[in-house]
């Protein structure tokens, strides 16, 4: 009898050790599900691997818009079409203005977005001109942008004098016609400290400060010269604050700014790259940063709104610098930030934005919807690349963790749904792929090049039922409509109208994705 009641109390026992077994089994599976990633980071990369090859072909189509676009007195003019032009811009003033790029499908230079371009394809540069060079972009890309900076430093004669518009978008809307053909005035729009422009000299100042770390070492003349003009336009933004919108209201009707505190962080953040200097670092982390930064808020990065690269940017410090500098309070909230921009792009990451398509395009905008998607990617990009460089090896979202790899999945979704993997089975890239827009809203694309044509008569080109004669080659459209529909017409400019800044950003992407991840190299 003891001996039965013995047995049965180990039996007890082992069914109960068993059943504690099991559900100490089923808490460690939940959370590794729920994790559903080992917190092993994966190696740091190498050199650029092998070359993906539909990135490495839509980099080069993209890579060609910016040759497209291109003002002045072209050099080694790789577009059949395209000719020398605007070549007394900036003439009344005694300025050679003749260079720089046209916006989009017109002919005006608004210098808000043109120095966000710069700024954007010099980040490019400097993140990917490794992966860039495997595939022999690396030199119109640096190309392109001198051809930029070149009109910048030009545009800015004096400390406290930016020009920041070069025609009259009103008169210039009323003409269809080729660029090269133009007669009309183009006057010149400047902000200076009777009329501020601090959104737009301060991206000015960022698109300068980043790319003297693009020409560092090949030509530090240069590179010095473009840092001290950054320097200057900086100062001019912070000390006389006042929105351009404000001082030149003709503006809120083409790139109308909603605030210059993120421009301001921007370009410090750029000039503490540029410079080591640790003022701009304590401008960015401290007051101007509680100010402005909206730590805690993602946002979407566009050419009006930089918050969301700033946090990416700085978290680059984070990630590679000493303690002295990663543990400032202020880039630690920067960081936590760009956490939170990250978690809302991955789809499964419980904090995810619903700002999608149905096929998983972030939409967010019906006006140039492919913008917040492309930026978005690349910002997805480049902090995958910190993640596998640094050895980070998770991003927590709400207690579920992410690897770096599944941002870069993110990133490779969006650019695939561009170049083709959509419900049209179109690539919005123009000259990419078996189908891409034909009716683009571009005068000099619509129109053939032996034709002449005056300011008012060339609409009938505009009209035309006939595809573009000219191809636009490397021009994003503005994209897809949140049911993910396309019209493709001239007329339809909401859709249909590529754009230098939209440049920018695919060609950031796509370089990020031309080769398997590679180190993340220091700026300087």
């Amino acid at each position: 009898m003891g001996e039965k009641s013995k047995s049965k109390g180990c039996f007890g026992w082992f069914l109960v050790l068993v059943l504690l077994a099991l559900v100490v089994g089923a808490i460690v599976y939940t959370i590794k599900k729920k994790t559903s990633h080992s917190d092993k980071p994966a190696p740091v990369p190498g050199p650029p691997g092998a070359v993906e090859k539909k990135y490495a072909e839509a980099l080069k189509v993209a890579m060609q818009f910016f040759d497209v676009q291109k003002s002045g007195k072209l050099v080694n003019n790789k577009i059949s079409w395209r000719g020398d032009s605007a070549l007394k811009d900036g003439r009344d003033m005694g300025l050679d203005l003749t260079k720089g790029m046209y916006d989009a499908g017109d002919h005006m230079k608004f210098g808000f977005p043109m120095a966000f371009t710069a700024t954007v394809l010099s980040w490019a540069i400097l993140e990917y001109g490794d992966q860039m060079d495997v595939v022999d972009q690396l030199q119109p890309a640096q190309d392109s942008l001198k051809w930029i900076t070149d009109y910048l430093i030009s545009a800015h004669p004096k400390e406290n004098v930016l020009i920041v518009q070069v025609g009259n978008p009103d008169k210039d809307h009323k003409c269809w016609e080729r660029p090269e053909s133009m007669t009309e005035e183009r006057p010149l729009t400047q902000v200076n400290t009777s009329f501020p422009g601090t959104e737009v000299a301060a991206e000015t100042a960022a698109a300068m400060a980043s790319a003297s770390l693009v020409f560092k070492k090949s030509d530090s003349t240069y590179s010095s010269s473009l840092l001290k003009h950054a320097q200057q336009l900086f100062n001019f933004a912070d000390n006389h604050r006042g929105s351009y919108s404000v001082s030149i209201p003709q503006v809120q009707n083409f790139y109308n700014s909603t605030g210059y505190g993120d421009e301001l962080l921007w370009a410090a953040s750029w000039l503490y790259h540029a410079t080591g200097d640790h003022s701009y670092l304590q401008y960015v982390s401290g007051k101007n940063g509680k100010d402005f930064a909206n730590w805690g808020s993602p946002s979407w990065f566009s050419w009006d709104n930089k918050l969301a690269g700033t946090q990416v940017l700085l978290s680059r410090l984070s990630f590679f610098s000493g303690k002295d500098i990663s543990g400032n309070s202020g880039l630690r909230m920067y960081r936590k930030t760009a956490e939170a921009v990250m978690c809302g792009l991955l789809p499964k990451s419980p904090t995810a934005t619903t700002s999608r398509t149905e096929s998983g395009l972030i939409w967010v905008s019906e006006w140039n919807s492919l913008q917040h998607p492309v930026a978005s990617a690349f910002l997805a990009a480049v902090y995958s690349d910190y993640m596998l460089t640094s050895r980070t090896a998770e991003l927590t979202c709400d207690g579920h963790s992410f690897k770096p790899s599944d941002l870069r999945d993110f990133a490779k979704d969006q650019a695939d749904y561009i170049l083709g993997n959509n419900p049209l089975k179109m690539s919005f890239l123009v000259g990419y792929g078996k189908k891409y827009p034909q009716y683009v809203h571009h005068r000099g694309a619509s129109i053939p090049a032996d034709a002449t044509t005056g300011c008012r008569d060339g609409f009938k080109w505009l009209d035309s039922k006939k595809p573009n004669p000219n191809v636009a080659v490397g021009g994003l459209v503005g994209g897809p409509f949140l049911n993910e529909t396309y019209i493709d017409s001239r007329n339809n400019s909401m859709q249909a109208e590529p754009s230098t800044y939209n440049g920018a950003v695919i060609v950031g992407l796509l370089s990020s994705l031309v080769t398997t991840s590679s180190a993340v190299q220091s700026f300087t």
